[in-house]
């Protein structure tokens, strides 16, 4: 069986997004698709009839898949038509629903609609003669046999692949950085999940997940906007003055455009100190290959602005510089933000501190619909409400905290292996450059803790990130890791004779949807 690299279609899926790409080149490539994993339904339901989901809360459905009345795949809106419901009349008649928010698939109905909306409509695959094989990951916690079955089955009798295989989504994000074992970081929109990987295997038991992730961090410097006076003169006069919600929200916009902009930088604890005073000698090669060659003639020209400044103009530079401003073009105004902007991270590393900022009453507005559609964060409709605890009620963890208690429940002689790899990871590490460096600092503690000095004894924490010389992904960080990640493994798999790490359609015909239990090494 031939299966040609420009047919493999990669498709990444997280608990709040799908990411997917065609064609697999010599140049690896970024996704061309990103959506969010989330699908709407109309409250009137199909034919008419009442959606029984319809007057529930907006965690994601658990609806037989298209039986006994239920909503078929055609019936969801997905992608652009799903945007074009919520920015329209009737909006407030759209229940949306996140299928695989809580890391399992709860409705697989919601997950084929998704799936569908990817290969046919943004992929352009055809159904009746599809010679794409696929490769899929999946955000489950602990690989299901039934899990894993079912899309195996999706796919096949649903889709008409010609070969599938499935990655477990924490492995594809740590061979992005040429690494077999260490502690994958996923900090996600809802949810942060921590994974210890030893050797390619996931340590099952010891991954653990927090929930605060890159929404909550949005809410909080929102908040902290508030206080500046010239971001509030400019958005909400006090000759005009915003309604608390809607002025809320308009924050939070504004907070999502700032991280968008690479404006942010993490809390400054554990920041590698200043890089040596250059010396004058120059290494073009070493430039050109990290692609930084804009940045090179940028510092020599500022530094021959210097010379040539005066005392004062040095001074006041400095004093400028020190004040950390930065002006951007928000919905039509202009608005200047200071340092507050670099604690859009600390929720991260310190959830108390957002605790007494009222933050659950603007989430609970959402979640009720008792607010106009202008007071809803673009993007979050249907998520549940922020709130500082998880489903048992116990405070939320610290992600320094959850990350060393992740890596002690393994075995005391492999964790110096897992502290030589800490990934972090996530869509916010396209923009926040240097979230590892910050938590490896918190880290320090936990390799003292166990009290021992023997040759197990952990040392020292290293953090590892994606490598430069993947130059489409130079400039995104650790933020497309897992679909990098597949896309290696896809080049490998689907080029392999033995075919024993994916599903041919042969193979699906002889044995059914067990045949992926056999190709994927984690469910053995």
């Amino acid at each position: 069986m031939s299966l040609r690299d420009s047919n493999v279609v990669i498709l990444e899926t997280s608990r709040t997004s799908i990411r997917a790409g065609l064609g697999l080149h010599d140049l690896l490539k970024t996704p061309t698709v990103d959506i969010p994993a989330r699908v709407g339904l109309r409250k009137s339901g199909t034919n008419g009839v009442e959606d029984p989901s319809a007057s529930t809360s907006r965690a994601a459905s658990s609806k037989p898949n298209g039986t006994n009345g239920g909503p078929q795949v055609h019936d969801y809106l997905v992608g652009v038509q799903l945007d074009e419901a919520l920015a329209g009349p009737g909006a407030e008649d759209v229940v949306v629903s996140w299928p695989f928010l809580n890391g399992t698939v709860s409705d697989w109905t919601q997950a084929e609609a998704l799936w569908k909306y990817v290969l046919f409509n943004q992929l352009q695959r055809r159904r009746a003669q599809n010679e794409s094989p696929v490769l899929l990951t999946l955000p489950v916690p602990v690989p299901s046999r039934t899990e894993y079955e079912t899309a195996c089955q999706v796919f096949f009798e649903r889709f008409n692949v010609p070969a599938f295989a499935i990655l477990d989504r924490p492995l594809a994000q740590l061979y992005s950085a040429n690494s077999l074992s260490g502690v994958v970081v996923d900090i996600g929109l809802e949810t942060t999940d921590i994974t210890p990987i030893n050797e390619g295997t996931l340590v099952h038991h010891a991954k653990l997940s927090t929930k605060v992730g890159t929404r909550t961090c949005k809410h909080y410097l929102a908040h902290l906007l508030k206080s500046n006076s010239s971001v509030m003169q400019a958005i909400s006069p006090a000759s005009n003055p915003l309604p608390d919600a809607e002025l809320h929200f308009t924050l939070v916009r504004l907070a999502k455009q700032l991280v968008a902009a690479g404006l942010i930088k993490p809390p400054s604890s554990g920041e590698l100190a200043a890089p040596p005073e250059d010396e004058g000698v120059t290494d073009i090669a070493a430039v050109v290959v990290a692609g930084k060659e804009r940045a090179v003639i940028e510092s020599g020209m500022k530094k021959k602005m210097n010379a040539k400044a005066t005392a004062a103009e040095l001074a006041r530079a400095k004093e400028i510089e020190a004040m950390d401003l930065v002006t951007v073009e928000f919905e039509g105004k202009e608005v200047t933000v200071g340092k507050e902007r670099h604690r859009f991270c600390e929720p991260i590393f310190d959830p108390e501190i957002v605790e007494s900022l009222g933050l659950e009453k603007f989430a609970a507005l959402d979640a009720t619909g008792a607010t106009s559609n202008l007071s809803v964060a673009k993007g979050e409709e249907g998520l549940p409400p922020v709130t500082l605890t998880d489903a048992e009620g116990q405070k939320i963890r610290a992600l320094q905290e959850t990350v060393g208690r992740a890596v002690n429940l393994v075995d005391v002689d492999l964790r110096q292996y897992l502290w030589q790899g800490l990934l972090v990871t996530g869509e916010i590490t396209r923009f926040v450059k240097g979230i590892g460096i910050s938590l490896q600092s918190r880290l320090q503690p936990f390799l003292t803790a166990s009290g021992l000095d023997t040759d197990v004894q952990p040392r020292a924490i290293r953090v590892i990130n994606v490598p430069e010389y993947y130059a489409e992904y130079r400039d995104t960080g650790n933020g497309y890791s897992a679909f990098l990640g597949s896309s290696i493994v896809a080049k490998i798999i689907f080029n392999d004779n033995s075919q024993s790490n994916y599903v041919s359609k042969a193979d699906y015909t002889a044995k059914g949807p067990h045949a992926i239990i056999e190709s994927t090494p984690s469910l053995l």
